[in-house]
């Protein structure tokens, strides 16, 4: 019998479907990916739940979904196989109700993908497209067969749009955020220039971050952390942890103190209430590891992190870092966080200043350590310095008590045991 699939929960509001990896009429097994959606945070792969044949799509490209909505017509594993034998009797049956309406649904698909952006004709590559550049093709002429939207065109028509004053809108995206901006230079009198679309990801992180950098009044608080024991420390338990498949990172370590300190210093652990008025302060640690990856900076959390064994953080952070790289982390890791810490030590740098993630008061980075020669108070001693950038939300913590924080971690950096005590 033929089903009708929903979508998932996805552990988000929504998400765009950005791809389609197995097309109508296929056969899949159960678990094999069969489509891509992209949310605001990250890229999630839909499994197939069972095994057969796909028989239509309800979706297409572009095509925003939430769960529970119609995704896709999947007929039985034994149906499937008997098929064949079916086309070669005398006389064809009819098609089973549901199955007629979905092949009727697949056709409507399709017409409905070529006037989906007006009366344009375009493939689902150059919609694709458009949708980074931001690009409407309604106003794009085609110059392929019956008018089709080429990418030569979609292209030719950005750079001619490069070349004209451009006012930005008043509304949405980042425009939203700041209001008209000046129109644009012509950056083509000065040279080539090319459009190089972000992702999604990267597009959202970005106006994220210009929101909290909005509301949040952020100071940032420079310290240095002498982790010469530590890191002799770290490298006594590398070989151990390696055998076990772990990374003791010197991130790890650090995210096991400030654990710890959060739990001693709960305001940096809070949150401020949309009124004003009140402070929101869990009694949960959350900690955000911010990620590199292809696709733009993620952040998936380490929840319970204060409940959590040196080698369970490694454990952990290293199949969460390796998730976020391949494109398949869960929204739901990256959803809670109380606190975050950025580090830019395996890049270079001596400090930055981190931007603080509201709703979160905030967030630590960490830089390159280097040694250093340090007073002991009879003669310099070369000693492993590690900088502290804690930028904070005024509103909530002033500059005494982040004094006191990046202090307070220098201290239990300086001699791990302390969190024992």
């Amino acid at each position: 019998m033929a089903t009708h699939i929903a979508v998932p929960d996805l552990g988000v509001e929504q998400a765009e479907v950005i791809e389609l990896l197995v097309p109508a009429g296929s056969s899949v097994k159960k678990d094999q990916p069969i489509a891509l959606l992209e949310s605001d945070k990250a890229s999630l792969e839909l499994p197939a739940t069972a095994d057969g044949m796909l028989v239509s799509w309800s979706v297409k490209v572009g095509s925003v979904v939430k769960a529970g909505d119609a995704l896709l017509v999947l007929e039985d594993a034994a149906i499937a196989e008997v098929a064949p034998e079916a086309d070669a009797a005398p006389l064809a049956m009819p098609s089973p109700p549901v199955v007629a309406q979905a092949a009727q649904a697949q056709t409507m698909t399709a017409a409905d993908d070529d006037v989906a952006a007006g009366k344009c004709h375009a493939g689902p590559a150059v919609r694709k497209l458009a949708r980074e550049l931001g690009a409407d093709l309604t106003q794009v002429p085609g110059t392929g067969p019956r008018g089709r939207i080429l990418k030569d065109d979609l292209h030719n028509w950005v750079k001619q749009r490069l070349t004209q004053p451009v006012v930005a809108a008043s509304s949405g995206g980042m425009a939203g955020l700041f209001g008209d901006l000046p129109p644009e230079p012509d950056y083509s009198k000065w040279g080539v220039v090319e459009l190089t679309p972000r992702s999604r990801i990267q597009r959202k992180s970005a106006e994220n971050l210009a929101r909290s950098a909005l509301i949040v009044p952020q100071v940032t608080q420079f310290d240095l952390a002498d982790i010469t024991e530590l890191e002799a420390f770290r490298l006594s338990l590398r070989d151990s942890f390696k055998q076990n498949g772990q990374a003791l990172t010197m991130t790890v370590l650090v995210a096991k103190a400030v654990a710890y300190l959060l739990r001693e210093m709960p305001m940096f652990n809070s949150s401020l209430a949309r009124d004003g008025e009140n402070l929101v302060v869990k009694d949960y640690v959350n900690l955000g590891i911010a990620v590199d990856t292809p696709n733009g900076l993620l952040v998936p959390l380490l929840h319970n992190a204060d409940r959590m064994s040196l080698s369970e953080m490694a454990r952990k952070l290293g199949e969460l870092s390796e998730q976020a790289r391949t494109g398949k982390l869960p929204p739901a890791a990256m959803q809670g966080a109380t606190f975050t810490i950025s580090s830019l030590g395996g890049v270079g740098g001596t400090a930055f200043t981190p931007l603080v993630n509201w709703p979160e008061v905030a967030i630590l980075g960490l830089s390159r350590a280097s040694q250093q020669p340090v007073w002991d108070g009879q003669g310099f001693m070369p000693r492993l310095m590690l900088p502290l950038s804690l930028s904070y939300d005024h509103r909530v913590i002033d500059g005494a008590a982040a004094a006191r924080f990046t202090t307070r971690l220098a201290v239990l950096l300086a001699d791990i045991r302390r969190l024992l005590v």
